[in-house]
Order: C-alpha cells, then sequence, then structure tokens
C-alpha cells in the first residue's frame, strides 16, 4: 500500500503536527507501507534534510493563516492516482479543499486529522476568529464530510470536536495516537543535554517543552513555580521551546519580578539527542495546558520514563492518571500550584515508582506503529464502506 500524507509544513517549530507525521514515517517503514509526504514548505528549508522518504516541497504564499500554493492543484492532479489513499493533516487552510478536490476526481479516499483545531475551546478564547471560522465552515465543512474518516487522538477530543460547528457529520475515528521507541544512547543524550545547560548538572528540574503560548499554560506554570519556589529551593524549571508569538521577553519579565529568573532557564526549541536528554534529566514533566488534542510531548516524556504533570485540559488525562504515570488539576493557577505542591510532596519512593510505570505505560498506550496500523487497515481495499457517525 502507498499513502501519502499533506501538511501545511513539517516545521518542528509548528509542534506536534509535523512531529506526528515524522513518527508516523518511522511506524510505516515497520509495517511495510510506503509512505510519500507533500508539504508547502520550502524546498530549501533546512529541517527538511531529514525527511526519510521522498518528500515534495512545493512552497507557499501566504494568505493570512490560509497557506496557500498554487503548484498544490497541478501536483495533486497529476501524482494523486498513483497513491492508494491521502492523508490531510489540519484544517482551515487550503489543504483541505484541495485533497478533496483531487480525491473525487481519481475516486481515491482520504481521512483527516483535525490535530485539536475543532476543540471548542479556541471559540470561546478567540470569538473573532470564530466568527471568521463559522464564514468558512460552508467550505471547510464538506472535506471533514466527505472523508473516509476524520481522526481524532481521544474520545474527549472527538466528542468535544461535535460541538464547535453546525453541520457536522463526518464518519468520526478515535485511533491509537503518539510516538516511536526513542532513538539514540541514552548517556550520550544526557551528555548533550548538560553541554548545554551546564548549571543544571546538579540541580533537580521540573520541564516544560512545547510552544511559548499563552494556550499551554506557560504563565500559570511560571507563577505557580514562584509560590512553591521557597519550600524547594534545590529545585530549577526549563522552559524549552520555540517562540512563535513573541511572547517569551513578556514570561522573562514575569519571572524576573517573581523573583525566580536565577532559576528559570530558557534553552528555546530542543530537538534530537538535547530533546531527550532533557526529557531523561528532568525529574517530571509538566503541562498545565487550557488545550491539547493529545499532547505528543507528554508520549515523549512516557518514553523517557518520566512522570507526566498536567493539566485536565490534555485529553489524554483519565488514562494518565489510571496509569498511575503522573498528576492531573486544573488548568488554572491555583490548580497548577497545587499541581506542583502535590509532586514535591510524594515520597521519594512513590516518584521512582511513577517513574518506573512510565515508559510501560508508553509502550501499551501510545506507540504510533499502532496508528499506522489503523490507517493502513481503514485504506485496505477489502475493508467494508464507512459508517457515517452523525452528531446533532
Amino acid at each position: 500500500m502507498r499513502i501519502l500524507h499533506v501538511i501545511g509544513s513539517l516545521s518542528p517549530a509548528d509542534g506536534g503536527p509535523p512531529e506526528a507525521v515524522r513518527q508516523l514515517v518511522r511506524a510505516y517503514e515497520q509495517i511495510g507501507v510506503e509512505v510519500e509526504l507533500l508539504s508547502l514548505d520550502e524546498p530549501t528549508e533546512p529541517f527538511l534534510g531529514n525527511i526519510r522518504v521522498p518528500l515534495h516541497a512545493l512552497g507557499q504564499r501566504k494568505l493570512g493563516s490560509f497557506s496557500y500554493s498554487r503548484a498544490l492543484g497541478p501536483w495533486l492532479r497529476k501524482n494523486a492516482r498513483r497513491f492508494d489513499a491521502i492523508v490531510v493533516h489540519g484544517i482551515w487552510c487550503y489543504l483541505n479543499l484541495a485533497v478533496r478536490r483531487a480525491a473525487h476526481r481519481t475516486g481515491k479516499p482520504y481521512g483527516v486529522f483535525v490535530h485539536g483545531a475543532l476543540d471548542p475551546w479556541f471559540n470561546r478564547k478567540y470569538p473573532l476568529k470564530h466568527l471568521k471560522k463559522r464564514l468558512y465552515w460552508p467550505l471547510q465543512y464538506p472535506a471533514l464530510r466527505d472523508a473516509r474518516a476524520v481522526f481524532f487522538t481521544s474520545e474527549a477530543e472527538r466528542d468535544l470536536a461535535a460541538t464547535s460547528f453546525s453541520p457536522n457529520q463526518w464518519s468520526a475515528l478515535v485511533v491509537p495516537y503518539g510516538i516511536s521507541e526513542p532513538e539514540g544512547d541514552p548517556r550520550a543524550q544526557l551528555e548533550t543535554f548538560v553541554a548545554k545547560l551546564p548549571q543544571l548538572r546538579a540541580r533537580r528540574f521540573l520541564l516544560y517543552m512545547g510552544r511559548i503560548h499563552e494556550k499551554k499554560g506557560c504563565d500559570l506554570l511560571l507563577q505557580a513555580f514562584a509560590r512553591v519556589a521557597d519550600e524547594a529551593p534545590d529545585l530549577d524549571l526549563v522552559m524549552a521551546g520555540p517562540d512563535q508569538v513573541g511572547w517569551q521577553a513578556t514570561l522573562r519579565k514575569m519571572a524576573a519580578d517573581l523573583g525566580v529568573a536565577p532559576r528559570v532557564h530558557w534553552p528555546g526549541m530542543i530537538a534530537g539527542d538535547l530533546k531527550w536528554g532533557a526529557l531523561r534529566s528532568a525529574e517530571a514533566f509538566v503541562l498545565p495546558s487550557h488545550q491539547e488534542n493529545f499532547g505528543i510531548a507528554v508520549a515523549e516524556a512516557l518514553a523517557a520514563g518520566r512522570p507526566v504533570l498536567i493539566s485536565n485540559q490534555v485529553n489524554i488525562w483519565p488514562q494518565i492518571q489510571a496509569e498511575g504515570v503522573g498528576l492531573v488539576d486544573d488548568d488554572t493557577l491555583e490548580g497548577t500550584e497545587q499541581l506542583l505542591r502535590r509532586w514535591l510532596a510524594l515520597p521519594p519512593a512513590e516518584r521512582q515508582a511513577m517513574a518506573a510505570r512510565a515508559h510501560p505505560c508508553f509502550v501499551k498506550n501510545y506507540s504510533m506503529k499502532e496508528t499506522a496500523l489503523v490507517v493502513e487497515k481503514l485504506f485496505s481495499p477489502d475493508r467494508p464502506p464507512a459508517i457515517k457517525t452523525v452528531y446533532c
């Protein structure tokens, strides 16, 4: 089987979706599915150099956030028939329209990963953007309605998506999701991280890893850390991730005003051995996010054997809690403070037991190989017709 995955950008700075595509590529290799990637990145982008499969980077012209490429439609008309199926990542952009049109012309099935973009949190937080999306919905909706499957990474994401817009009839499929087993030498990864932040060689620290963005609750984490800092003088905080919205300067000032700036470290976006070294070195991973359909970094932390401290707006929180691999609380300042206090109050033996459960939990629940198997089965020629899930 040959599958084409289409995404706006494979830039690591865009967070979870590009990483999910990279992980799927590795998983497809394990099960013998051929895959090619199509993105709207400029072909000269340096982050495209480590892609392991055929990649077609078409470039784009930005129309606001509506990523557009004149080359996309002609490329799909010429090449879509080479594939057994097409999977598109993301909504609210030109990709969906072009893939739907090509699929109809060629009779090829396609699926859509919405990656949390239908969560009603965005409607409440950004009401003006919500009005614009409502105007765009008549164009966006058919791309979901006509897909063989709209992929969700948890039941919570699926159910929340049904409340955002109307009409809302599509074939919803909750898929296993996560990453592949980490590669590389753990000891070398630890040394790579210490070389980047040598001041942490003998320090405990909590790790935040993600975009520096309001949605992620970075401000809550800084304020909560300041409230518990005096009670844990040997504990630091690492805030790792790209600053796409220019918020980091404000957060740095906040840390200084709160008196914890020397204990908060900002290494920027981390990847490869540096990322895995940070995860393996951390005492725990923390994500007090206001909205996460899945949270790929949570799976990465578990894969590295680290407990996770997350908000109850990370949609996989029930499983994290049930498996005993982390702590969960509200996405408020009080909830985030309580999350840190609960962690600090745990006896060392319980922290170690939680860490010991982390990797087995990852293997059981968050292996991307299972995602690849589900996608392959979905597009298998002998699969019976899909039954539409109707939301009213």
